[in-house]
């Protein structure tokens, strides 16, 4: 008998992988020396960024049936193949001085390297984790949220040493390299397994692995209202999360009366929450469950959307934007968790890979919200309150997801119930 992997690598291996594709997070380092360098307009770099997350979603959505057919290792390689080609072309586009050849490596293949890259070992670590799911993503997804901290630093010693297109080559390198290695580990648990000890365990009634609400292929779920309230709740959660961050600095200085300094160290803190978010809420939905998890995120930065346009102490206001920037990073990585829980582990990659199309539509949608809404209102207090508004709206679809789990349950129960007195009976 093959011998089973350890779970604990199988997290290590899926966090290597999200700490090298997280990079593109590190992405605004790259944007003063391209313009000093060719003279490209801001809007110009900037849509490399854009184009990047775009083809994640998008990837991520049309690939997920691959990763479910071919297993998260060939799925991790042709994703070390992508993300690694990307950034390398991304040095030769350099290299000729072509912005639409970078456009093509970092943005498309990039990003379809990100989309796969993404989906890939998360996945695969809600099947290895069944005890604790929201843990696992969120040590992967976390891994995604910090690496701009560890890669942005490396990046700028790079550019100043040996040129941006070496950076690139060198990066690029890396990446491909770390991304490979993990994914040659990657690999699904063997069918019906659990925990060693877990059987035992939940013999005894000390602990309940809770079943899954249902089993369904990625068609079948899309055709669910619980998928579309899903689907929604994340977009909404990440236009706001993106409206704040895009923001946050004039938001600052303006209501907070905060330095250009001080506003400027609080947005290298904003990764911390994000990176930290990611973690905590997703293993703290382990005990309360996704449901409620959900609503919290909302609950929370409904509050913290209304109070940000009084918050005149700095304080007062850096924790505001903390706590909503954690609940941003905490939808991204409880979101796979969630997945499991309402459609089960049968194609969970496909499924998380419709869901991200939100990301996807959230990062082109969330900058022109907020822009809409501030010239409008010609101030930030419209842009918050609209953006609460939308929150508001999530809130309910979190209830009317709870109301929907609750009904399916006790259908659930009521077929199991019938087939006993069925069996009873024959």
């Amino acid at each position: 008998m093959e011998k089973v992997k350890n779970r604990w690598l199988i997290a290590a291996s899926a966090v290597g992988i999200h700490i090298s594709i997280g990079s593109v997070y590190a992405w605004s380092v790259y944007t003063k020396p391209l313009i000093e360098k060719f003279g490209w307009e801001l809007a110009d770099t900037q849509f490399t960024f854009s184009l990047a997350i775009f083809f994640l979603g998008i990837s991520a959505a049309f690939l997920g049936h691959y990763l479910e057919k071919k297993g998260p290792r060939k799925s991790g390689l042709l994703a070390a193949i992508f993300f690694g080609a990307g950034i390398i072309g991304s040095g030769v586009a350099i290299h000729l001085e072509s912005l639409y050849l970078l456009y093509l490596f970092y943005g498309v293949f990039g990003g379809v390297g990100l989309g796969l890259g993404y989906i890939t070992p998360v996945s695969t670590l809600v099947k290895w984790f069944p005890d604790k799911r929201g843990l696992a993503t969120g040590l992967a997804i976390m891994g995604f949220g910090f690496a701009a901290l560890i890669s942005s630093p490396v990046i700028v010693y790079l550019i100043a040493a040996v040129g941006i297109a070496n950076a690139f080559f060198i990066m690029g390198s890396i990446y491909f390299i770390l991304i490979l290695i993990s994914s040659l580990y990657l690999a699904p648990p063997p069918k019906d397994w659990l925990p060693e000890g877990f059987k035992e365990i939940t013999k005894t009634g000390k602990k309940v692995l809770k079943s899954d609400l249902s089993q369904l292929t990625a068609n079948e779920a899309v055709k669910t209202k619980r998928f579309w309230y899903l689907w929604l709740m994340l977009f909404i959660n990440i236009s706001c999360g993106i409206a704040i961050i895009s923001v946050a600095s004039p938001m600052a200085q303006e209501y907070a009366g905060m330095g250009v300094v001080a506003a400027a160290t609080m947005v290298g803190f904003m990764g911390l929450f994000n990176g930290a978010g990611r973690i905590g809420w997703a293993t703290l939905s382990d005990f309360i469950g996704r449901p409620l998890m959900f609503a919290l995120f909302f609950s929370i930065q409904i509050i913290a959307f209304f109070l940000l346009p009084s918050a005149g102490n700095a304080l007062i206001f850096q924790v505001l934007i903390f706590l909503i920037l954690s609940c941003y990073g905490g939808g991204f990585s409880t979101v796979p968790a969630y997945i499991g829980d309402m459609f089960g582990t049968k194609e969970l990659g496909a499924i998380h890979g419709y869901i991200l199309t939100a990301w996807a539509a959230a990062g082109m949608a969330g900058p022109l919200f907020a822009a809409w809404a501030r010239s409008i209102s010609n101030s930030y207090n419209g842009t918050l309150y609209f953006f609460a508004a939308l929150l508001v709206i999530a809130l309910f679809l979190s209830v009317l997801t709870i109301l929907e789990i609750r009904k399916l349950k006790k259908r659930k129960v009521a077929i199991h119930a019938k087939k006993q007195t069925k069996a009873i009976l024959s």
